[in-house]
């Protein structure tokens, strides 16, 4: 009997792919994976780390913005670590409770994710596509980042 190329089976027993009782999985995911989502990654684990396990990810990954990592530096939050990461990362390995998309172009075209329960849209500008001085492209920053802010806070509070 011929063999076809199967993806590998996942054990629902698999730590990745279940939640904890504890905490819900929440993916942010914009187009980049560059600053709207790692702030909202950072951001809600900042402020309720200890309900929700947060992870990240770009359809086009390219790299952490030097200043999503400046404004959040500003708030005492230290972002330089992350990584920018593609959906492939998580797409059948990881079961979330939430899926949240942070730019408009993700939430159009962002795949189906098997075993999502909820799926929010926040539709932000995008700060990387700011123009001008570097204080006015971080301005920008700031701005999505203060507005991640807000809706982090909503989120917590209603889930």
């Amino acid at each position: 009997m011929p063999t076809s190329a199967v993806a590998p089976a996942i054990s629902l027993d698999d730590e990745d792919w279940t939640e904890t009782m504890e905490k819900a999985n929440v993916l942010f995911l914009c187009t980049g994976n560059s600053a709207r989502s790692q702030m909202a990654e950072a951001l809600l684990r900042a402020r309720a780390g200890d309900r929700f396990e947060t992870f990240s990810a770009g359809l086009e990954p390219t790299e952490v913005n030097p200043l999503a990592i400046s404004a959040m530096a500003e708030i005492g939050i230290d972002i330089s670590g992350q990584r920018a990461k593609g959906i492939e990362e998580y797409l059948g390995r990881r079961h979330f409770g939430y899926l949240i998309t942070v730019c408009d172009h993700a939430a159009a075209d962002c795949p189906v994710f098997p075993g999502v329960a909820t799926r929010l849209h926040w539709s932000l500008v995008d700060p990387a596509a700011a123009e001008g001085s570097e204080e006015e492209r971080l301005e920008v920053f700031r701005r999505v980042r203060d507005e991640l802010k807000r809706l982090i806070e909503e989120f917590v509070a209603t889930h």
